[in-house]
């Protein structure tokens, strides 16, 4: 079973509004709906996919979370969202209300940093109930750079060893020397995208960061409509790792993950 964790849609009558600011210096490879995103899975052989929902502001968290409850289902599994400007309560009431599991933090879209004291306490009322994929690294502007460092993620799974987390873009986007010092060991898991490619990088360097950190901790993702998944999961292949090695980055290891029956 592959599965996508990495993978953002909008409803198709407002994906190019919601697309349209987000990370402007990379070409995009879709278009962010989806009803786009189910044709794009298919053809890249990718039996599952995370849909991750991102509200940009606190008067979204309960509309997004809705979106992707009811989106969720077949194919696609759903991630929420939450922000630290609604009480702690307000957050886990959304996330209960609609049956949610886990939700994505993206500090570059959502305006907080890591350290900021109320999303530990989210962290804290989440323990082992609520599992978190979060962007770390750069993507922005050189002050939304600092919001989600690896040394940030260091702490948090350091201070919350229930948390269920997975570091999106191998724990560093563009600041991967960060990501190895501070992470590499730690009780996270990694997540392979880079856009536009993982292939961006040298072969050589991600198999040391796999074997250095356990293959078994890390997990495919692709970040589209940013990059292409057919092409990351030949990525992935290309690296010359065993079949299982391969097979539990492709899904094996989120399904684990995430306690799924098909695991």
């Amino acid at each position: 079973m592959i599965i996508d964790v990495h993978c953002h849609a909008w409803p198709d009558a407002i994906a190019e509004k919601a697309l349209g600011p987000r990370v402007p210096q990379l070409p995009r490879v879709g278009d962010g709906k989806l009803s786009s995103l189910h044709g794009v899975l298919d053809r890249s052989g990718v039996d599952r996919g995370v849909l991750l929902g991102i509200a940009d502001s606190a008067r979204y968290v309960d509309r997004v979370n809705a979106f992707v409850a009811r989106s969720r289902g077949g194919q696609l599994l759903g991630f929420g969202t939450v922000h630290p400007d609604l009480p702690v309560e307000e957050n886990l009431a959304s996330l209960r209300r609609h049956g949610i599991r886990g939700v994505k933090l993206h500090s570059l879209f959502q305006g907080f940093a890591y350290d900021d004291p109320r999303v530990w306490d989210l962290l804290e009322a989440f323990g082992s109930e609520i599992a978190v994929i979060a962007h770390v690294g750069a993507g922005g502007d050189r002050e939304s750079n600092e919001r989600a460092t690896p040394g940030m993620i260091r702490a948090i799974v350091r201070r919350f060893p229930d948390l269920e987390l997975v570091a999106c873009h191998f724990g560093g986007y563009h600041r991967l020397e960060e990501a190895e010092a501070e992470l590499l060991g730690e009780n996270v898991f990694l997540e392979t995208s880079w856009p536009p490619t993982m292939a961006q990088l040298a072969p050589e360097k991600v198999r040391e960061i796999i074997g250095r950190h356990g293959a078994d901790r890390i997990v495919f993702g692709s970040d589209w409509p940013m990059a292409d998944p057919a092409a990351e999961i030949a990525a992935i292949r290309g690296l010359g790792l065993s079949d299982d090695d391969t097979a539990g980055i492709l899904g094996g290891n989120f399904a684990r993950f995430m306690g799924l029956a098909d695991g």
